[in-house]
């Protein structure tokens, strides 16, 4: 079980600086908190799948990102095999088996590509709003996932003017937003946004998930 007070108690700390993150006065973000897998182990787990991606124009990545149901896809792909591989005590509930347990209750499930999960990146949110909340507490009870799924809220890519250690001016910041949430009861345990750098959008967001499970190459 996840220590819900003491998550909690760093949310505000994490949404704040995520408020703040783009203010050109702003001091650096907070820190990519890892993934609570050590709580997490052992359990099934939803994965929604990414309903928004939006970059920077002056990134130049619109060929790149220009049809937006093959970047959520491989977006997705991205998310879901790196969390497998590097967090493997999880069992992940990935979207294809969410979209495969609402096509088999027509009428009583909602498409996850069609829930309104973008609304999880406001940073204040500590409930999931309904109908947000009882469609994710149906579609996680079809999956068999019995208390917390992971929404990726949002993935942002905005252009690097800060080139750090191995990252060039020019270079696209994947921004990740993610919410840990219990489908019981609403809540949010767990929320971060997972940042990496790379030369065009792939590379960034891989660079990004990394972040939430250190300690790996």
């Amino acid at each position: 079980m996840i220590d819900k007070h003491l998550l909690r108690a760093g949310l505000t700390v994490v949404a704040a600086a995520f408020a703040c993150s783009h203010h050109p006065d702003a001091p650096a973000p907070v820190a990519t908190a890892p993934l609570p897998t050590a709580s997490l182990a052992g359990q099934s787990i939803a994965l929604l799948p990414l309903t928004l991606v939006a970059a920077e124009d002056s990134l130049r990545w619109n060929a790149a990102l220009a049809d937006r149901g093959l970047t959520l896809q491989r977006s997705d792909s991205i998310l879901v095999t790196l969390l497998r591989a590097r967090a493997p005590e999880v069992t992940w509930v990935g979207p294809d088996a969410l979209r495969h347990a609402a096509r088999q209750a027509p009428g009583l499930a909602t498409d996850p590509d069609h829930m309104g999960t973008a609304i999880m990146r406001v940073p204040k949110l500590e409930i999931v709003p309904d109908p947000l909340h009882s469609q994710l507490r149906t579609l996680a009870a079809l999956a068999g996932v019995s208390e917390y799924a992971l929404i990726p809220a949002a993935l942002i890519y905005l252009r690097v003017r800060d080139a750090g250690p191995g990252a060039r001016a020019g270079d696209g910041r994947a921004e990740l937003t993610l919410v840990l949430a219990d489908v019981r009861t609403g809540r949010v345990a767990w929320r971060t946004v997972a940042r990496g750098e790379g030369g065009d959008p792939w590379t960034a967001l891989t660079a990004a998930v990394k972040v939430l499970t250190p300690g790996l190459p």
